[in-house]
């Protein structure tokens, strides 16, 4: 017959500092990995800012070389789509701009932005695009991505709004 001893684990002196070591290295290393990502993402940012500045440079240039050239104050359809297409690329580095912003500031990549970015890409694609051409399997592929985009962007906002942005 045996007698049922209760045994206490003892937890060894070595073992604890070694957690205690394990949990402090796992401490510093997010940190450094916290700092690199910030310094990371503010370097994107200011790259990002100096090609938004240098893209309203150029729409700046494009805009007056042909506005000024002959015959004045008259563009046509090619410099128009050209002056819409440099346009377009500035509002894209604006919301990527703020998309970088928003994510060194929450931590948080808001997809609502994201798709909103794609959508004026495509738009600006779909703009400076010579249609004629393409074949039509192409355009019945961009009105598919259009759709399925404009969709996503639908459906986020609309789960946005119901979604409590307070939680």
């Amino acid at each position: 017959m045996s007698v049922g001893v209760e045994t206490i684990e003892v937890p060894r002196i070595g073992a604890a500092t070694g957690q205690l070591a394990s949990q402090s290295a796992r401490v510093h290393l997010d940190d450094y990995v916290k700092r690199f990502e910030r310094v990371v993402t503010l370097v994107l940012m200011a790259m990002m800012a100096i090609v938004v500045v240098l893209a309203v440079i150029d729409l700046a240039w494009v805009l007056a070389r042909d506005f000024l050239s002959p015959p004045l104050a008259f563009l046509d359809i090619h410099e128009l789509l050209d002056i819409f297409g440099v346009f377009l690329l500035v509002l894209i580095g604006i919301e990527l701009l703020e998309t970088v912003y928003i994510y060194i500031r929450d931590h948080e990549i808001r997809t609502e932005v994201i798709v909103l970015v794609a959508l004026i890409a495509l738009a600006r694609k779909i703009i400076t695009l010579d249609v004629k051409t393409l074949p039509s399997l192409s355009l019945v592929g961009i009105a598919a991505v259009v759709l399925s985009l404009a969709l996503a962007y639908v459906l986020i906002r609309r789960r946005s709004r119901e979604t409590p942005s307070h939680v």
